[in-house]
């Protein structure tokens, strides 16, 4: 019997180190917490809340920090950096990044991520080619933030090209908005191209 639980013992350790990464979130008590919210309402999480007009525009995800867009078949990490210049550059060959001073997903105000863009058939060693097919979204195109376990669902707008060194306009009225920003065309640094996408659940959406 001692044999057996010894065995036992060293088969789980094991099996913790080799599959961390995909059993990691079972120690994280913010999933936890989630998990059990869910299944003692009974239902999915709703993006809000129709009883008290609350807004509640995210749910639970067990995903890692990370922007989504299924219309051009991307699915990225997200980086979050100090303010400097440098770190911000070289961040973005691991993904996306949040850019400093905007709004964390969920708060009021924008929240801008920037992305690389690249000619087409760039090989995708880094993240060099992320953003480079921003021109193919359109308006009710949706994207997804995963941030801190919880899925922010967004609804694009608009689709705007700025001057490079163009002040980029604010696109808020006291809601969440997110701004997709890459340089434009893909490849060289003429143009700026900036996605905006609503909350999902905001009023003022229209498709």
């Amino acid at each position: 019997m001692k044999l057996f639980k010894s065995f036992l013992i060293i088969f789980l350790i094991n099996f913790l180190i080799i599959n961390w990464p995909a059993v990691s979130w079972v120690f994280n008590y913010r999933v936890i917490s989630g998990f059990f919210s869910e299944f003692s309402s009974g239902i999915k999480s709703k993006f809000f809340s129709r009883g008290d007009d609350k807004i509640n525009n995210f749910e639970f995800s067990i995903r890692g920090d990370s922007l989504e867009i299924p219309k051009i078949e991307i699915s990225v990490p997200l980086i979050l950096v100090g303010n400097n210049e440098k770190e911000i550059y070289q961040s973005l060959d691991r993904g996306v990044v949040l850019f400093p001073n905007s709004v964390l997903p969920g708060k009021q105000g924008e929240t801008l991520i920037l992305g690389h863009s690249a000619p087409p058939a760039w090989p995708k060693i880094k993240y060099d080619w992320v953003f480079s097919q921003l021109d193919k979204l359109e308006k009710g195109d949706e994207i997804y933030l995963h941030f801190d376990h919880q899925k922010y669902s967004f609804l694009v707008t608009q689709k705007v090209f700025l001057d490079k060194g163009e002040e980029i306009p604010s696109f808020t009225d006291s809601k969440n908005v997110l701004v997709l920003i890459s340089c434009w065309p893909p490849g060289k640094d003429l143009k700026r191209i900036a996605i905006v996408a609503p909350t999902f659940n905001e009023k003022w959406v229209k498709k």
